[in-house]
């Protein structure tokens, strides 16, 4: 369409250059030019041999009795008037020619052609601008929500989601009223209008909506929170009606949200109040939920990881009345999440994936494809035809704290004093039962950090006891410990062991109610304003006098964890050096080798 309209233009234009110069030709033919005194020296003495009047252009020219052409400009009432008072030779040769007249259509042909040509010029800009813009001068106010095939080669269904079978089974009850709608509408069941995907990023929540639609074999509407809040107030709105009327016309379908909480954010609250355009579109999907039929068959499905922040109106039976929590998997979801993602990948025989799900606590979905994908990533680069543990093992450690930096240049004092600090954490943790196992020490700096001690659990707990907090912050503080036993000085090299020890302390008093003194009460507001930075928005609902306490139980719980890893290192000296000077030899110790000298030392 754009190759037509521009070869159109380019005859138009053509054409328009073609009639100017036909136009303004003029022969090039040499001719003497004399004004008009010289001409009426040449009549009264008979030179002229001819003369031709162009009357519409006051053009005297004509040829002199020696051969030379000449031409002049003179009024045509001048020249009547002279050749009247001064009669010509009987041998001179006269023509007049009269103004030519053209046909009526070629007089107005080029301003005909000017105006095709500015109509030609403006249709193309808009066109062009249309096409750049998703058609935003025309489109402003329309819905852009993108819609998937369900018959589509790619189509996404539970088979493809592993490691959530209770939130499957929860979702399969809406695929199931999507297929036969019958056999609820007779037992009188209202299914529900909407379903809430609530969860960290990353633990499959999208890909849970698509395959809701994928096995129901519906249309899937797919479309974010932040598609419909613009700068100008309506437009949210108008989007929403736009989208709402989409659905029903490719009814049953699923009308999926991203990350709702852009839109769905309470009314009202902030500092200088509320947004008026996010609260009409708001407003307006409240209204258009209210508006579905019973059973109509729009099954909307929202996703947000802050649903502490959405207002209460969109959470009411009615609306989204169904919540789902999607969380992070445990070691069997895991294994079942590295079976999906390593399908396309060329893995040694001898690997086995409940060993990695074991190696990856915390991870979620998204993370352990990540990780399948850097391992392959790391067998390409090493040359290799089939990804090992060492490619695993790598990938894990690479996504946990960054990739190695062995071409740093560290001095020799700050490798010792890595190693013992990495040394006191790995001792710490060994001699406290309660503590997971130590995993990997290495003191090759990776990211922001010079070294680390990785630990992983032999078994995954749902819960922390008090007495297990106060051992994780003894191993936290336990490379601080070591730095100050054996260098005598300490360093900017624990600042994050402090901090997330200062933040466990802080929780055990605050928010968990362990402290002995304070009793079990907390003292963290639920209430934060949404709006507002959290520490500026917190209420404090104790007194100074409670305040004082506060900072007083949190430095016991810091010093008791500090004594008891002094303690720890300072009776088990020789174990220390001998961690510590392993690992200036070798730089890394896997778990046996770290058991080993500990057992030997």
């Amino acid at each position: 369409m754009k190759k037509k309209s521009s070869v159109v233009g380019s005859t138009i234009i053509f054409i328009i250059v073609v009639i100017a110069a036909l136009s303004l030709f003029k022969t090039n033919q040499t001719s003497k030019t004399i004004n008009f005194n010289e001409f009426q020296n040449d009549w009264t003495n008979k030179t002229i041999k001819s003369f031709t009047v162009e009357e519409d252009k006051m053009l005297v020219s004509g040829t002199l009795k020696n051969g030379t052409t000449y031409e002049t400009v003179v009024p045509s009432a001048r020249l009547f008037q002279f050749i009247k008072d001064h009669p010509k030779s009987a041998d001179v040769q006269e023509i007049y020619l009269k103004p030519a007249t053209l046909p009526i259509w070629l007089q107005y042909l080029p301003t005909v052609l000017m105006i095709l040509m500015f109509v030609w010029f403006f249709s193309s800009m808009i066109k062009q601008s249309n096409g750049a813009g998703g058609g935003a001068a025309m489109k402003f106010g329309k819905s852009k929500a993108k819609l998937v095939d369900p018959n589509n080669k790619k189509k996404v269904s539970f088979d493809d989601v592993a490691g959530a079978d209770e939130e499957k089974a929860e979702l399969a009850e809406i695929v199931d009223f999507l297929k036969q709608p019958k056999q609820y509408i007779d037992m009188g069941a209202r299914i529900p209008k909407g379903v809430l995907l609530v969860g960290p990023p990353g633990t499959g929540k999208t890909l849970l909506a698509r395959a809701i639609s994928g096995e129901a074999g519906v249309p899937f509407f797919s479309i974010s929170g932040s598609d419909f809040v613009e700068m100008y107030v309506g437009v949210g709105a108008s989007r929403v009606r736009d989208l709402f009327e989409q659905a029903k016309k490719n009814s049953p379908c699923i009308v999926f949200i991203d990350e709702i909480d852009a839109v769905g954010r309470q009314r009202g609250a902030g500092i200088g109040g509320g947004n008026d355009e996010r609260e009409q579109t708001l407003n307006q999907l409240l209204v258009e939920m209210d508006g579905f039929g019973e059973n109509e068959g729009i099954i909307m499905i929202a996703a947000t990881n802050r649903a502490d922040v959405l207002d209460p109106a969109l959470l009411r039976p009615g609306r989204f009345d169904r919540q789902i929590l999607v969380g992070v998997p445990d070691t069997k979801g895991r294994e079942a999440i590295l079976a999906v993602h390593s399908k396309n990948k060329h893995l040694e025989p001898e690997i086995k994936l409940s060993v990695l799900a074991k190696r990856t606590p915390g991870f979620t979905g998204a993370d352990l494809e990540n990780l399948m994908n850097e391992s392959a990533l790391l067998a390409v680069r090493r040359a290799k035809k089939l990804i090992g543990m060492d490619e695993l093992e790598e990938a894990v450690t690479r996504i946990v704290a960054g990739p190695e930096k062995k071409s740093r240049i560290v001095s020799e004092e700050d490798r010792r004093l890595t190693a013992y600090h990495e040394a006191g954490h790995a001792i710490v943790m060994k001699l406290l039962p309660r503590l997971d196992p130590v995993h990997q020490i290495s003191i090759v700096p990776r990211g922001m950090a010079g070294g680390y001690t990785m630990h992983l659990p032999d078994v995954e707990s749902s819960y922390m006891s008090r007495s297990r907090l106060e051992d994780e912050i003894a191993g936290l503080l336990g490379g601080r410990v070591a730095e100050k036993l054996v260098i005598g000085d300490i360093s900017t090299g624990a600042s994050n062991d402090i901090e997330r020890a200062t933040s466990i302390a802080r929780k055990m008093v605050m928010s968990y109610g362990m402290s002995d003194t304070l009793g079990p009460i907390t003292f963290e507001s639920g209430s934060d304003d949404v709006f507002v930075g959290r520490d500026m928005g917190k209420s404090k609902s104790y007194s100074e006098e409670v305040a004082n306490k506060i900072d007083e139980e949190i430095k016991k719980v810091i010093d008791e964890a500090y004594n008891k890893a002094l303690t720890l290192l300072t009776d088990n000296r020789s174990k220390l050096n001998a961690v510590a000077e392993e690992l200036l030899v070798k730089e890394k110790l896997e778990a046996a080798d770290f058991q080993e000298i500990f057992a030997r030392s």
